[in-house]
C-alpha cells in the first residue's frame, strides 16, 4: 500500500506536465480510492486471486489491457507478477519501461561489513525515471496539488470537533520498525492534552486492540482501526494537521495530502528510499546510530541484528512530542 500510496504525487505530475498523456493504472481493486481525484487517470482493477491469478492469468489480463488501447506499460512494482505482463504487452507491441529498484545499493545500506551509509534514490525518483524512459520526463518539484477525497458523514461529524487534528499510526508490518508500545503510550499520554483530537490508526483485530488500550482514559482519542473505509480514512487523513507514523503506509498517505509527517525509524533508514515524499528529513526521527551502529539493519524491517532489539529505545518519547510541537508551530 505504502508503494501504491507513493506513485500517487509522481502520477500527478506526469500528469499534469504532459496534458497529453492518460495513464490507467492497474492494481488490487480495494486501492483504487487513491486515484479518485486524479484528471485523466484511469484505474483498472486486477484480480490476481481469479481470473488473473497465475501465467494464464497475466495472459489474460495484458490482452484486456491491450484492448484498452494503451501505448506502453510503466511498470512501478518490479516483481514477477509485473514482469510477466510486461512481456506479454511486449510480444503485443508495446513498449514497457520497468523501475529500477538499486538492490546493490540498498544492500550496500544495510551490510553489516563495509557499509555504505548514503542516501539514495527515493522510490518517487525512481517511478520518475520510468516514465522518462517511456519519454514523459517528470520534474517532481512540481506536483500540483491534491485535490481533497471527500467527508462521509461519520469524519465530517468528528471534524465539527474544536482543536488540533492529530493522526497516530503506531503499528507496522515488522517488530523492527514499531516504537516499543510502552514508549508510544507515553507519546499519546503527553499529546492528549487541551485542544487536542487524536485519530489512532490500524487494521485488523489485533491492531485494534492494541489501539483501545493506548486510548484509555483519554476521550479525545478516537480509534478508528476497523470503521473506516480506504476512501473514508483518506477522508480523514487528508484534513490532519500532522501524521505521526512509523516507516509505514501511513505516513505516504499523509504525504499524498501534504499534511506533515513525522516517522518513527528503528531497523529502517529513510536513508533507502522510502521517506514520505516531500518531508523535510528533519521529520525523521532515527535510533541512535552511535549506540547502534550497524542500522539500517534492514530496508524492510524484517532483519533486526541482535542486541538491536532495544535501538527504538533511542528516540525517546520527549523526543517525539517535542518534534511534533515543532512541527506544528511552523505549519
Amino acid at each position: 500500500m505504502g508503494d501504491v500510496a507513493m506513485s500517487v504525487p509522481v502520477i500527478r505530475a506526469a500528469l499534469a506536465q504532459h496534458p497529453e498523456l492518460r495513464i490507467t493504472v492497474v492494481s488490487r481493486s480495494f486501492l483504487k480510492p487513491f486515484f479518485n481525484n486524479t484528471h485523466r487517470c484511469d484505474f483498472f482493477a486486477a484480480d490476481v486471486n481469479g481470473k488473473h491469478k497465475g501465467f494464464f492469468g497475466l495472459m489474460r489480463l495484458s490482452g484486456e489491457l491491450k484492448s484498452l488501447g494503451i501505448d506502453a506499460m510503466a511498470d512501478l512494482h518490479g516483481v514477477l507478477r509485473a514482469k510477466i505482463t510486461g512481456f506479454f504487452l511486449k510480444v503485443l507491441g508495446l513498449k514497457v519501461a520497468q523501475i529500477h529498484k538499486g538492490r546493490t545499493e540498498k544492500k550496500a545500506l544495510t551490510r553489516a561489513q563495509n557499509k555504505m551509509f548514503k542516501p539514495l534514490k527515493t522510490t518517487p525518483e525512481r517511478y520518475a525515471d520510468v516514465f522518462a524512459a517511456l519519454g514523459f520526463p517528470v520534474d517532481l518539484s512540481k506536483v500540483p496539488e491534491p485535490v481533497l477525497p471527500d467527508a462521509s458523514q461519520k469524519i465530517s461529524e468528528w471534524l465539527k470537533k474544536p482543536g488540533v487534528r492529530i493522526g497516530i499510526a503506531p503499528l507496522a508490518q515488522h517488530e523492527g520498525k514499531v516504537y516499543p508500545a510502552d514508549l508510544m503510550q507515553q507519546v499519546i499520554d503527553k499529546l492528549a492534552g487541551t485542544n487536542r483530537n487524536i485519530f489512532l490508526f490500524g487494521a485488523g483485530d489485533r491492531e485494534k486492540k492494541q489501539l483501545m488500550e493506548f486510548a484509555a482514559s483519554h476521550p479525545n482519542i478516537t480509534v478508528v482501526a476497523g470503521s473506516l473505509t480506504l476512501a473514508e480514512e483518506l477522508g480523514l487523513i487528508a484534513r490532519l494537521h500532522l501524521m505521526l507514523s512509523m516507516d509505514s503506509a501511513n505516513a505516504h498517505m499523509a504525504a499524498m495530502y501534504n499534511v506533515p509527517a513525522v516517522t518513527l525509524w528503528g531497523a529502517t533508514h529513510p536513508f533507502a528510499g522510502f521517506a514520505p515524499f516531500g518531508q523535510p528529513l528533519s521529520n525523521a526521527l532515527c535510533a541512535d546510530r552511535v549506540q547502534y551502529p550497524l542500522l539500517p539493519t534492514s530496508v524492510y524491517g524484517n532483519k533486526i541484528v541482535p542486541g538491536y532489539e532495544a535501538a527504538m529505545r533511542t528516540i525517546t518519547p520527549q523526543m517525539v512530542v517535542e518534534k511534533i510541537e515543532s512541527v506544528l508551530s511552523n505549519a
